[in-house]
């Protein structure tokens, strides 16, 4: 078991929070999501992106989450999995702001931003 840091928590809250979303809760509707979408692939849908970028977005989020709990205990690319998570994050905050959602909406994404950049720096 990893020792208790403030980068293994971060590690930990921001990894299972991608893979909670993207695996478990896709297809729920939560008070966070973009425009009137009830699920992931209508928010991308609300956002005007292509399909594709459901699954280009999806994959990155999945991989860099198994990658940043697995980092736990293996020599991973820890650094490289938050900062892509960070810059999906811009892009997530962009999208908010595209369809003129209210602050509230981008909180999360705002939250993991700066989770994900406290674990670049802190790494």
């Amino acid at each position: 078991m990893p020792e208790f840091s403030i980068l293994n928590l971060l590690q930990l809250v921001v990894g299972l929070g991608l893979l909670n979303v993207w695996l478990v809760r896709a297809g729920a509707a939560t008070a966070y999501r973009g425009g009137e979408a009830k699920t992931l692939r209508e928010e991308f849908r609300a956002y005007g992106l292509p399909d594709a970028a459901f699954y280009v977005v999806g994959a990155l989020k999945i991989v860099a989450g198994v990658v940043l709990v697995a980092g736990l205990w293996m020599d991973l690319p820890v650094r490289l999995a938050a900062g892509t998570v960070a810059l999906l994050m811009v892009g997530a905050l962009a999208m908010h702001v595209k369809v003129g959602d209210p602050p509230k909406r981008s909180l999360p994404a705002a939250l993991m931003l700066l989770m994900s950049g406290a674990i670049v720096w802190l790494t």
